[in-house]
């Protein structure tokens, strides 16, 4: 039984991958998503994807970061890794630029009253 207003969940039984992560447990993890039937056999008509993950300190915390990887194979994967590091940073930054400009053009108009709200003065 549905309840009203949630919507169903339920698998893509034609988007199946399984997961397999890879790690050198000091710079990151490389998951490999190989597509497959539900019986579990591997669908060789779909791509297998690979995925990136690692975590770079920066003095306002840890960073982390996900990134896809265009790669036929997983020693191509690892040898495409640095590079894909470096891109998902830089797309990183440039978000934080974007959301500091948003943040700054943002401006706040006081009401006719002079005031930002609720008038401030006192009357007896």
């Amino acid at each position: 039984m549905q309840e009203q207003g949630l919507p169903e969940i339920k698998f893509d039984v034609q988007g199946l991958y399984r997961e397999e992560v890879f790690t050198d447990r000091r710079a990151g993890t490389l998951r490999r998503m190989t597509p497959v039937s539900v019986d579990g056999s591997v669908d060789a008509s779909r791509p297998v994807l690979y995925a990136g993950q690692t975590q770079l300190l920066t003095p306002g915390g840890v960073l982390p970061l996900g990134f896809e990887i265009e790669a036929k194979d997983l020693a191509e994967a690892i040898e495409k890794f640095p590079a894909a590091v470096k891109i998902a940073l830089e797309e990183a930054i440039e978000e934080a630029r974007e959301m500091r400009r948003e943040a700054a053009s943002r401006i706040v108009v006081p009401d006719a009253a002079g005031g930002l709200g609720g008038g401030g003065k006192i009357q007896l």
